[in-house]
């Protein structure tokens, strides 16, 4: 009954809760995402780009298999660049909108604190410094 407990208190903890409701809502994001590169970005695109419809990009690896009657026995193989470039717009647009996100989360957790950024603090002057800023002091002197 200990193990029962135990997975209880690991489930029921603020982090996993978190998790689970971040994955989830990323999948659904996702899903988002693709539809707006697929259907909204994409087109225009491909438009600009000469009327490509870049989910037709593909290299022919092979011919379709076809028997002594004709009929094909199986698709041709193919590497489907266009599906390819698609997903690296998808990367691109999830990326940036959750930097964006990121950027926006620290800027309020910053605004709740009340306390602005310190800026970096120099650090103290090294011996060799310490010692060269007197021999100028000297020097100016004389």
């Amino acid at each position: 009954m200990k193990l029962m407990t135990e997975f209880k208190q690991f489930a029921m903890r603020g982090n996993v809760v978190d998790m689970a409701v971040g994955i989830i809502i990323g999948g659904a994001f996702g899903k988002i995402v693709s539809s707006l590169v697929t259907d909204v970005i994409m087109p225009p695109i491909g438009l600009l780009v000469g009327g490509i419809n870049f989910s037709d990009i593909k290299i022919k690896l092979n011919n379709v298999v076809a028997d002594l009657a004709g009929n094909a026995n199986a698709q041709p193989v193919t590497i489907n660049l266009g599906n390819f470039i698609q997903t690296i717009f998808d990367f691109l647009i999830v990326a940036f909108a959750i930097f964006m996100m990121i950027k926006a989360l620290n800027r309020m957790k910053r605004k709740e604190t009340g306390v602005p950024p310190a800026p970096a603090a120099l650090p103290p002057p090294t011996n060799e410094e310490k010692l060269l800023s007197e021999i100028r002091d000297i020097l100016k002197s004389k």
